[in-house]
Order: C-alpha cells, then structure tokens, then sequence
C-alpha cells in the first residue's frame, strides 16, 4: 500500500462541519481581541479548531479536555519559569515534567498532549507573568466556549438516519438467514449448503457489532442536542429492537450449525422436519415485517407526548408443536431445534421462559 495514501481519509469530513470550524476561529480569535489586550490569540484559535465535532457532546468533553490541558501546561511552565528562569533546557524540562504529569494524572491522551504543548508554546511566545499566564487560559476557554456554541447553534448534527437503517438492514438480513434454513429444511441441503448458510449467519455477528456502534453514534450525537427530542424516541424504540435482534442473531446461528452438523440425506423425509421449517418460516415472515416496520417508522405529536413504544407485528407462527413419536436417528437434532423455535416464538411475543 502506498504510504501516501494514509494521509487521506475513506470518506470527507461533512462540509457543514468544515463551515462550522472555520467560524468558530472567526468568532473566537475577534472575541479574545474585544476582550483580551495582547498578541494574537493563539490559544484561542486552537481550541476552536479542536473543539467542533461531529457532535455537541464530543464538542463539550473535547473542550474540556483542551481547557484542563492548557491550565496544567501554563500553571506547570510558569511555575518553572518562575523557580529556575529562561533558558533552552528550562523548555525541555517543561515538557518531560508535563509528560510525567499527564502520566501520574492519567489524563486522556487529548489533554496529555496539551500539557506539554501548552508548557512549551508559553515559554517560547514571550515574556511568562502571571498576566500573561491567566491570559492564554481565558484565551483557551473562550475559543472552547465559542466552538461548543456555534457547534449548536449551527444545525447541530442528528446520526440517527444511519443507526435507523442500520436496525432496518439487520432485521432484513436475519429475516433472510431464518428462511434460508426454511428452504435447506425443505430441500434437502447437503453439507456443503448448510456450511454457505451457516458463514452467512454468522456473518451477522459483525452486522449486529456496527449496528450497536451506529446506534452509540446516534446517541451520542443527541446528547445535549436541543434537536434531540423527536428522534430519541426514535432510537429508544430502535435500541430495544435491536436488543430483541441481538438473541434472535444468536438463535438462527446456532439453528444453522445444529443442522450443518448433523445434516443426513433422509432428513427431510421426517414429516416433523417439514413443520419445523413451516414454522422457522413464518418467523423469517415476522423478522421481515418487524424490520420493514422499523424502515418505516414515523412519530406524530401524539406519539412523542405518550413516549417510546416497540414495533409490533401481526406474528405469523401457529400454535406450538408436538412430537409423537421421536425420529430414532434425527431425534436429537429435531429437538434442538424445536426447542429454538420455542425460544424465538417467545423473543417475538415477548414472554417469559
């Protein structure tokens, strides 16, 4: 791989957010020269630039982050000055001390960093006092300040529309692993057919991990979002989707290897294979509808004013199975399995085992 190619970035970072920075700094640097007598405020237009995220709570701990940095590296590289004067070794004991400091304070590694480039740009820039000292501080904050409030003042950012569709795609895509084992149940699959299924279905791990990480993005861009009313009730329901999908991942995994590993030519001829894919069937049919509901969804006033509900579907599945006389070869196979169909009934209908 070409080594160039690392510096550049899969997708672009939203033009919106671009526009947002760049008027953070504006308003920020113009602020500190009203408020702060002095040369150009450095400080400030770093942590503007740092400060807007993707989101007002990345925004708000990002600012934090900065402003705790910055006191730590000023206060440290002052104190030094102070004790030991100006000198080129006094600048590199700043930054070891400030290296330590972060460690010993277990700072994260934004504001880590910001110790020893705060220490270092305070004693390079000029004369260090107390003054001028407190000044770089107040500089940082208010660029942190005006970052976090353009940052939700200007459209703050909703990801919900992807972690929404993400749901959608999950539930489609389990819907289509149940009946895949419908149709081999059916067919007759050889080994072979069942192994293709079974790396599909387990493909649906990583579907559901992303998922949950779409779902985390979500929630994170509508903490403190003043937009976030609407669509949290939107993603409590798809959060609790989600975690319904989650057991019924598990399930049509296990399903699809119980029968990859015990799979026979005169499977099929059990007249209890074929209701048990009858079954496994209609719950693709309720996973697919569930799904499409979710696709679909649209909250009314009223709704938000009565607060989150799950999806519900018209369930498809019949009234539970009963074995007569148990399969002398197959027996065990068919019970595991009617014994998953049972769990899956009662994660749709929401019962207790």
């Amino acid at each position: 791989m070409n080594p160039v190619s690392r510096l550049r970035s899969s997708s672009r970072t939203p033009f919106l957010q671009v526009v947002k920075t760049a008027v953070a700094v504006v308003a920020a640097v113009l602020l500190c020269e009203l408020l702060i007598r002095g040369p150009f405020p450095t400080f400030a237009a770093i942590a503007a630039l740092l400060v807007v995220q993707p989101s007002i709570n990345q925004s708000f701990v990002k600012g934090l982050e900065r402003s705790a940095g910055v006191l730590l590296g000023v206060v440290l590289a002052t104190g030094v000055h102070l004790l030991l004067g100006d000198a080129v070794w006094i600048v590199l004991l700043v930054v070891v001390l400030a290296i330590l400091l972060a460690w010993a304070l277990r700072l994260t590694p934004t504001s880590a960093t910001q110790v020893g480039i705060s220490g270092m740009l305070v004693l390079t820039a000029g004369v260090v006092t107390p003054n001028y000292s407190a000044d770089r501080i107040l500089e940082t904050v208010i660029g942190a300040v005006v970052a976090l409030v353009v940052n939700a003042l200007i459209v703050p950012p909703v990801l919900l529309e992807p972690a929404h569709l993400a749901v959608a795609r999950l539930a489609r895509d389990t819907a289509a692993a149940f009946e895949r084992i419908a149709v081999g149940l059916t067919e007759g699959w050889d080994a072979e057919r069942w192994h293709e299924a079974l790396l599909q279905a387990r493909a649906l791990r990583q579907q559901h991990a992303r998922t949950d990480a779409a779902l985390t993005s979500a929630r994170d861009s509508l903490t403190m979002n003043p937009r976030g009313g609407r669509h949290r009730t939107i993603l409590e329901r798809d959060v609790a989707v989600t975690e319904h999908l989650r057991v019924l991942v598990t399930r049509v995994t296990g399903m699809t290897r119980a029968v990859r590993d015990n799979t026979a030519p005169d499977l099929r001829a059990d007249p209890m294979v074929g209701r048990i894919a009858t079954e496994v069937a209609r719950i693709g049919a309720d996973v697919r509808r569930l799904g499409a509901q979710v696709e679909s969804t649209r909250l009314t006033p009223g709704e938000l004013a009565e607060g989150p509900e799950e999806p519900t579907v018209e369930h498809a599945l019949t009234a539970p199975l009963e074995v007569v006389r148990p399969n002398s070869r197959h027996w065990v196979l068919i019970g595991a399995l009617l014994e998953d169909v049972r769990r899956v009934r009662e994660e749709l209908l929401g019962e207790d085992d």
